[in-house]
């Protein structure tokens, strides 16, 4: 036991820091790396989506880029002055005949077609260079000059004079024109058939047939045989030895 006069000191209680300590970084010790900033998110700008029924200019570029194109009017197969339209295959009934890019020509160089004629770029171009080189200038001093050529025949399937048996003619394949008559500005009408042999029109119509001969492969006329007493026959078919001009 105590005795009675040691007294009893009662010390408060330790208080405890709740401050961090620091402690020295351990060699080796991964750091930990210090917690990133958040940043604002930037969103991209909006973009207009264009509806179907948007108009724009490059809409409008490309509708126009792959548009059907059409013949500018007055250069049919990119002849200056001839007048007509693409009309594309034309098939034929029997083989061999047909057209594979054929046009039908109205007109050309201001002289009138009778009838529209079908044919391909190539007979158009030799008919528009005959024309422009031989048969407006040899009948511009009759009646106020050509206006127009009655067409006899153009395209059509058959066989060469309509003959049974005989190979396919090159009207079959859109490569020839038969031409009955020219007719003037001012209504005067040149037959092949009376103008021939008439010492008035002959030089005029003997002229236009013999100038033919080179933009045509082949120059029929009333000279030839007895199926074109009446037409001259252009055809645009090559051959080896050359024209062929009767």
């Amino acid at each position: 036991m105590r005795p009675a006069s040691e007294r009893v000191t009662t010390l408060p209680p330790a208080i405890v820091s709740l401050r961090p300590v620091l402690r020295k970084p351990v060699r080796g010790a991964a750091v930990p790396a210090p917690a990133a900033q958040t940043q604002p998110v930037v969103l991209p700008p909006k973009v207009a989506v264009k509806r179907p029924n948007d108009r724009s200019r490059s809409t409008g570029f490309l509708n126009g880029l792959f548009r059907k194109r059409t013949p500018e009017k007055g250069r049919t197969c990119g002849i200056r002055g001839v007048e007509g339209v693409d009309i594309g295959r034309v098939p034929g009934r029997l083989p061999g005949c047909g057209v594979e890019a054929a046009v039908k020509v109205s007109a050309m160089g201001g002289v009138a077609f009778s009838t529209p004629a079908v044919m391909d770029c190539g007979t158009a171009g030799a008919i528009h260079e005959w024309l422009e080189t031989s048969a407006k200038p040899a009948f511009q001093r009759k009646g106020g000059g050509l206006s127009q050529i009655r067409v006899a025949a153009h395209y059509a399937c058959r066989t060469r004079n309509n003959q049974r048996g005989a190979r396919i003619s090159e009207h079959g394949k859109g490569r020839a024109i038969d031409i009955s008559a020219f007719t003037m500005k001012d209504g005067t009408t040149i037959t092949v058939l009376k103008g021939w042999r008439d010492p008035k029109h002959r030089r005029a119509l003997r002229t236009v047939h013999k100038d033919a001969c080179g933009p045509f492969g082949t120059v029929l006329g009333p000279n030839a045989d007895r199926f074109h007493q009446d037409h001259f026959h252009f055809d645009t078919a090559r051959y080896r030895s050359g024209p062929y001009c009767r």
